[in-house]
């Protein structure tokens, strides 16, 4: 596919976005499709959620023709809200551009203005004190913790609560502290365990949880890339035993040495390979 450049390609790249906010409009129109007419926000944010996973995935496994594809159904979510809030007189896909213009603008002084800004750290740090003054006059916002919505996955919750917190200092000094933290919570967690309490458990494994997200921001590490790289290690290992034991069902009579070998042979022929 040839690549244009400059005015010309912002010139397509505004044709083709005109012409699908068209057929969106269409599809909401009176004679459009009956399915995209009774969506409403709250039953498109379930497939807005799916599609960005599916974005992540072909990311990940570096599918960039899928990932041209995960993005289109992607911003097809955007189109659908827009529209919607057209109709009900909110705002509109003009109104969501402009928006964000200028505030890719207002947040890169360092690039449309007089701003010195040496490296990435600089930059969130200025980034970070413009939405300070951003959120100025705003209504709500008592609690700096407030700019963490409560329905994004916990995980993800979890490790954003942790960075705003360490924004007024209240953090780990070191990923060496949060190490013996997570030793200390598993601690806690054996306790309740052996004292069979399930709602103690719950409490000590989600304290768990949200120390070792916490450890994860220190370590500058994904924790979502991260666990997804690890479920996708053992889906090949799992694999790997079904093919050396003839399929899932020899496994099921297996005994758990039997299983134990399996795996340390799927993670040798993996490490050779």
């Amino acid at each position: 596919m040839q690549r244009v450049g400059g005015e010309e390609a912002l010139a397509a790249t505004g044709a083709a976005l005109q012409r699908v906010a068209a057929i969106m409009a269409r599809l909401r129109g009176p004679d459009g499709c009956p399915w995209d007419r009774e969506q409403t926000f709250d039953t498109i944010k379930r497939h807005t959620l799916e599609e960005t996973y599916e974005v992540f995935d072909a990311i990940e496994r570096r599918a960039w023709p899928e990932l041209k594809d995960e993005l289109g159904d992607l911003l097809l979510q955007v189109l659908f809200y827009a529209q919607m809030a057209s109709e009900a007189g909110y705002f509109d896909l003009k109104d969501v551009a402009e928006n964000l213009g200028e505030k890719l603008v207002r947040r890169h002084p360092h690039v449309f203005g007089k701003v010195v800004a040496a490296d990435s750290d600089a930059v969130l740090r200025n980034w970070e004190a413009i939405k300070v003054e951003e959120k100025k006059g705003k209504a709500g916002g008592a609690s700096l913790l407030d700019e963490v919505p409560r329905t994004m996955p916990a995980t993800m919750e979890a490790y954003k609560l942790g960075s705003k917190a360490a924004k007024v200092g209240f953090d780990w000094p070191s990923a060496d502290g949060l190490l013996e933290k997570v030793g200390e919570e598993l601690g806690e967690l054996r306790v309740e365990m052996e004292q069979e309490d399930a709602s103690g458990v719950e409490d000590e494994f989600g304290d768990l949880l949200f120390t070792m997200m916490n450890l994860a921001r220190h370590l500058g590490v994904d924790a979502e890339s991260a666990l997804r790289r690890s479920s996708a290690k053992f889906r090949r290992r799992f694999g790997a035993m079904e093919a050396m034991s003839g399929g899932a069902e020899p496994m099921r009579g297996m005994r758990a040495e039997e299983l134990e070998e399996l795996w340390a042979e799927a993670k040798q022929v993996e490490g050779n390979g």
